[in-house]
């Protein structure tokens, strides 16, 4: 098997791969061995840690400062909300995990290297090596410049959400709704530690979450695929003209203290649904396969999600050298991933549009709801918050917490009087919802991800070895 990742991506740079231990051997190509510095792939869900538990892997988190999450706090207009990870049913060490990520990404490659049948290689990989429509390897230059081909009965794809190799294997369809801003904010506290903190900002959401005892780090949404310069200084005085002043008090002098440092960096975020086509000898994983915006902090969850399914799938199988009856098989793959992966890009999509300012009345009132509806507790709280942490893949149940906001908004609108105006702009609030879910369901695939068991790839058995 071979496997390799030559961005620096961090869900895809989290995709070692995990049937090491199977006995197979893997070569594994990274483009840069050295610890990478991302601004994001920090924050792994409780639903990803538990897949990284499946996979043996939690002791990757240990020696790297790695922070806990019990939950996220909201924060709109001065007030603010706390939103709890529905752990009541899990052990105690069961929580989302905040950290460094490049300190976790080496943790994973010193564990894949100390595999007795794993090739861990620094190298770029050039191109795809194919044979009558068959992928049959790589072609990678070495850390020395020497240009060598590694054969493979299956090669996985991981090469990040920059991917130069994706076309061969997927029909890439990819939005940019905007670039995240990072800061590291130090000497401060956060108002709820070991929470997440989403601030429902002006004209996008502001998220903080600490990476390490002493540093919190802060990603500010900015709308678009351009961000202010930061040569010239536009980006300082933004950030501390616009996005300061909407900060919780207690963090805005740590927060102008950071940017008058002027370690600021940016990355766009990008939207990618998965939409293969099976090529016999080659999967994609990871970003360079799927992505979602990041303000839910899903993409690893996935990705580990992701790793789990395949790992299964492959468990069984002694022999790959069967092409195309192994394609033929893990086309199951791309149905069998389908509740946790489109719950979570579902969700991440549409949260990301109802949380964004806008001066349509209809938006302004979905966005209200929606606070108040995740601050009335209970049921209203956890729920969507389940989902939100991969400890509920259920794409239904999404859907229905989505509606139940918008129906809890027009509501709001109607009580205790309804006038023309009000029922207007409740009308423009449903459409506008459904506007916002249905387009990203459809491209998620409507059966798949909400009738996965009709699929015929749902039920493939492993081919006769």
């Amino acid at each position: 098997m071979l496997a390799f990742d030559d961005t620096h991506v961090p869900q895809a740079s989290s995709l070692r791969p995990h049937s090491l231990e199977d006995g197979r051997k893997v070569h594994v190509i990274e483009r840069d061995l050295s610890e990478p510095e991302r601004i994001v792939g920090e924050l792994l869900q409780p639903g990803g840690y538990l897949k990284l538990i499946e996979l043996g892997l939690e002791d990757s988190l240990k020696g790297i400062d790695a922070q806990q999450v019990f939950g996220y706090a909201l924060f709109k207009d001065g007030n603010h909300t706390r939103l709890a990870y529905p752990l009541d049913k899990f052990d105690s060490n069961i929580s989302g995990r905040s950290f460094h990520n490049g300190r976790f990404i080496q943790r994973l490659r010193q564990k894949a290297a100390a595999l007795s049948n794993v090739k861990l290689e620094q190298g770029t990989v050039t191109s795809i090596v194919e044979e009558d429509g068959t992928v049959k390897g790589v072609q990678y230059k070495t850390k020395n410049g020497q240009e060598l081909t590694s054969y493979a009965p299956l090669t996985i794809v991981c090469d990040g959400g920059f991917s130069n190799l994706r076309r061969n294997l997927c029909k890439p369809q990819i939005d940019i709704p905007s670039c995240f801003v990072g800061l590291v904010l130090e000497n401060c506290k956060l108002p709820l530690e070991n929470h997440g903190h989403v601030v429902l900002a002006d004209p996008s959401p502001i998220l903080l979450y600490r990476i390490s005892s002493t540093e919190i780090r802060c990603l500010v949404d900015i709308p678009g695929q351009k961000v202010p310069s930061v040569a010239n200084g536009d980006m300082a005085h933004y950030l501390k003209t616009v996005v300061a002043p909407q900060l919780p008090p207690e963090l805005q002098t740590a927060f102008i203290a950071s940017v008058d440092k002027g370690n600021i960096k940016s990355t766009t975020n990008r939207s990618m649904p998965a939409a293969p086509h099976p090529t016999p000898g080659a999967l994609l994983l990871g970003d360079a396969f799927n992505m979602r915006h990041p303000l839910t902090g899903g993409g690893m969850t996935v990705a580990l999600a992701d790793i789990v399914v395949l790992r299964d799938l492959l468990r069984p199988l002694s022999n790959l050298n069967d092409a195309d009856a192994l394609c033929n098989y893990l086309e199951s793959f791309y149905t069998l991933r389908k509740p946790v992966a489109s719950t979570i890009n579902t969700l991440a999509g549409a949260l990301y549009q109802v949380f964004c300012a806008s001066p349509d009345p209809a938006r302004k009132e979905m966005r209200e709801a929606c606070f108040d509806y995740l601050s009335l507790g209970g049921v209203f709280s956890s729920g969507p918050v389940s989902l939100l942490s991969g400890l509920n893949p259920r794409p239904l149940s999404l859907f229905c917490h989505f509606f139940a906001v918008a129906i809890y908004g027009v509501t709001r609108l109607l009580i205790p009087f309804p006038s023309p105006k009000r029922i207007w702009i409740g009308v423009r609030l449903i459409t506008g919802a459904a506007g916002i879910i249905f387009p990203i369901i459809k491209a998620e695939g409507v059966r798949q991800m909400f009738f996965p068991a009709t699929m015929p790839a749902y039920y493939r058995a492993p081919p006769m070895q």
